[in-house]
């Protein structure tokens, strides 16, 4: 383990690996007599010397607190879900997990062990090193991404042949304009709002439903119907086509199909768009002009397609940069993600890929509660980096699939989440201050190193350590198992290509291994069949897709229904700190955000308590007035835990677990609901304020600035 490296006397550098664009710089104040003070590291550019609200409050909170965290390993006493356990030593319980995997292995098969896990952390080792033993076990992989992104990293292959290589942030200031589509900086990625944002030489373009944070601080901000993205990109390149702003010598030397989009984008002017989409023409015209004014940004964001055409959607936007020629050019390109392999990591080597004896079976996070209910398919549970009670859909239906006495369930965490309530066997996890890692963001193209700072709570222990444990208990003989943290951190730095090692790095903080800005495709070529951008494409055709993408819009919701969305807030990060005391204060109660209009037809006024239904739940939560919503929209934050709520859940008990287009992944903001009142209905004393069923003032959206 690498020596903590001291920025002035008992202070320790590191990096933030939370599941963030910003991976910030921190700065670790050790006190005698007193908890360590955690805050941003002034050296480091991202952080400028403050941490996020949400951080700055959890690393301060409940990180530290022992009361509040998982600090020895547990078995479960009482019934599931009750959170009821005792205290076992940890050669006992990994002892017990490995029999029981055993068992599972000779008398089902390793397909019917399930691993879930998602970006609890996105420290390398802390990620991928557990992913070495389940590949070896041949566990069934619960597909992490069919809960977040999948769609469009689906969609950026068939075009790009790549969803993991995006523009250098750095090269922000070679562009004419920034356009920000479907994503919200001022909540999940606020340094890239504070700094990178605010501080751009050029105009920023925001696309989003929602007038966020990040909406209001734009030079221009189309604000569409919900699930009409695809129309209103097609409406965009009208505008570049009509007034000769194409660059068409690009595509005919780089890009396979513009004939047969052109056709299209001929018909879809913005005048035709305006019903579908609702933005002006004036704006469309507006923002097109900004688009080809030179070189420009595109940033997709995950939440762009969380939508049942969210593939489609990708697709369509992703064309922008390629019909003006933005790519290959300081300035120019487009961002979904920035992968390791942009810092010429093998991910490979990180996950133990080669140790997989066959290709592993794969279900989506859509699917989990009805697998889980399959007693032929699923025998037991792996859960670590994630806490699917509060983050997966269906919720009422994976609750009860989680009940199963023959469901043996393992929760490897740092707190006592919900997901842990159902667990057999609980092994505590070490806290980011308290072991060695490497952070790689996935926007700014970066490294920085997670220092080891505190000692570990109890007797948590690192990822990869209590994964080392199973593997031995289990009699593997595979070295990779058991490869040490010094040594992969050496090896991966190596691949690098920065020639530091990890106590240097530590000391040098966030550094960028390329001096210069990167170019995105810099050769422009492409990793598709052709070597090409494919606008049109025989791989999406063979999958059963158009061989384009189309101007098609999701229909609006049904008389008397609302199309609901659940944005991330300032305050969490998925589920991660909605257990920290302070963080739930400034929350507030979990409340739907309702148009005015819209509650005003409603027979809703603010402060009102009102059920919000779905086809697989209903939540009685109090309305929120918000001009920041649209009418026909419904808004209902993500990030609760939902035992800690009045209702005992959270928006995820809406969600019926409803795929995209591609790749089986969500698309939970395509969910319609009803919202009414429940006065009439509690006077008959038939639901209480505040709860959850399973079947399921005026305001803004989000302060303007960190309290």
């Amino acid at each position: 383990m690498a020596t903590a490296v001291t920025l002035g006397p008992n202070e320790v550098h590191t990096t933030c690996p939370r599941d963030c664009y910003d991976a910030c710089g921190i700065s670790v104040l050790l006190r005698a007599d007193r908890p360590p003070l955690v805050r941003g590291d002034p050296r480091d550019p991202v952080s400028r010397g403050k941490l996020c609200r949400k951080c700055a409050t959890a690393y301060n909170g409940v990180l530290l607190d022992a009361s509040a965290r998982l600090t020895s390993p547990l078995r479960r006493s009482g019934r599931k879900g009750a959170g009821e356990f005792e205290k076992t030593s940890w050669d006992s319980a990994i002892g017990e997990i490995a029999a029981r995997l055993g068992e599972i292995v000779a008398t089902r098969g390793s397909e019917a062990i399930l691993s879930t896990h998602y970006t609890g952390t996105f420290g390398m080792i802390g990620y991928h090193f557990p992913l070495r033993f389940f590949n070896r076990l041949g566990a069934t992989e619960v597909d992490p991404d069919t809960v977040c992104n999948k769609a469009g990293h689906a969609a950026l292959q068939y075009v790009y042949g790549t969803s993991t290589d995006g523009f250098d942030p750095r090269s922000a200031r070679d562009a004419a304009s920034i356009f920000v589509w479907g994503a919200n900086p001022s909540a999940s990625a606020p340094h890239q709002q504070e700094h990178w944002l605010e501080e751009a030489p050029c105009p920023v373009v925001v696309v989003d439903p929602l007038r966020t944070e990040t909406a209001r601080a734009a030079d221009l901000h189309l604000q569409l119907a919900p699930g009409s993205d695809a129309v209103l990109a097609y409406a965009l390149m009208h505008v570049l086509r009509r007034d000769g702003l194409i660059d068409r010598g690009f595509l005919a030397d780089h890009c396979l199909g513009f004939e047969e989009v052109e056709p299209i984008v001929e018909e879809w002017s913005p005048q035709r768009a305006e019903p579908i989409t609702e933005v002006p023409p004036t704006l469309v015209e507006q923002a097109a002009s900004l688009w080809a004014g030179g070189p420009s940004l595109l940033w997709i964001g995950q939440g762009l397609q969380r939508q049942p055409m969210g593939g489609n959607v990708v697709r369509a936007v992703s064309l922008l940069p390629a019909l003006t020629g933005a790519i290959g050019r300081p300035g120019g390109g487009f961002l979904y993600l920035n992968g390791i392999e942009t810092r010429n990591l093998d991910e490979d080597y990180l996950a133990g890929s080669h140790l997989a004896r066959a290709e592993r079976p794969l279900v989506s996070q859509m699917d989990l509660a009805a697998v889980l209910e399959d007693t032929e398919r699923s025998r037991a549970l792996f859960c670590w980096n994630i806490n699917i009670a509060a983050s997966n859909p269906e919720q009422g239906r994976l609750k009860s699939a989680l009940s199963r006495e023959d469901l043996f369930t393992v929760a490897v965490d740092l707190f006592p989440t919900d997901t842990v309530d159902y667990a057999d066997v609980v092994l505590p996890a070490a806290g980011f201050l308290e072991h060695d890692d490497l952070v790689v963001s996935y926007f700014h193209q970066s490294l920085g190193a997670q220092v080891h700072a505190v000692a570990p709570l109890g007797e948590s222990l690192p990822n990869s350590e209590i994964f080392r444990r199973l593997a031995r208990e289990m009699g593997y003989e595979e070295p990779e198992l058991y490869e040490e943290d010094g040594e992969i951190l050496a090896r991966l730095l190596q691949q690098s290509g920065t020639g530091l090692g990890f106590e240097e790095l530590a000391a040098a903080g966030t550094l960028w291994p390329a001096p210069e800005p990167r170019l995105q495709f810099p050769e422009l070529s492409f990793p598709t069949e052709s070597g090409r951008i494919e606008i049109a494409s025989d791989a999406a055709e063979r999958d059963g897709f158009p061989r384009v993408p189309l101007p098609v819009a999701d229909p609006r919701p049904a008389q008397g229904r609302l199309r609901l969305l659940s944005p991330a807030t300032a305050w969490t990060l998925n589920d991660s700190y909605g257990n920290d005391p302070l963080v739930r204060r400034h929350l507030g109660r979990q409340s739907v955000f309702l148009n005015p209009e819209d509650a005003g037809r409603l027979g809703l006024a603010p402060g009102d308590v009102a059920v919000v239904r779905s086809e697989v739940g209903e939540l009685e939560v109090p309305v929120a007035a918000s001009e920041d919503v649209p009418r026909g929209v419904a808004v209902l934050p993500k990030g609760r835990w939902p035992k800690l709520e009045e209702s005992g859940a959270n928006v995820n008990l809406l969600n019926p677990g409803c795929k995209a287009d591609m790749a089986e992944s969500t698309s939970v903001h395509g969910i319609e609901v009803t919202v009414e009142p429940v006065a009439a209905r509690r006077g008959r004393g038939d639901m209480a304020q505040g709860r959850g069923t399973a079947r399921g003032n005026g305001a803004r959206l989000a302060p303007r600035r960190p309290a």
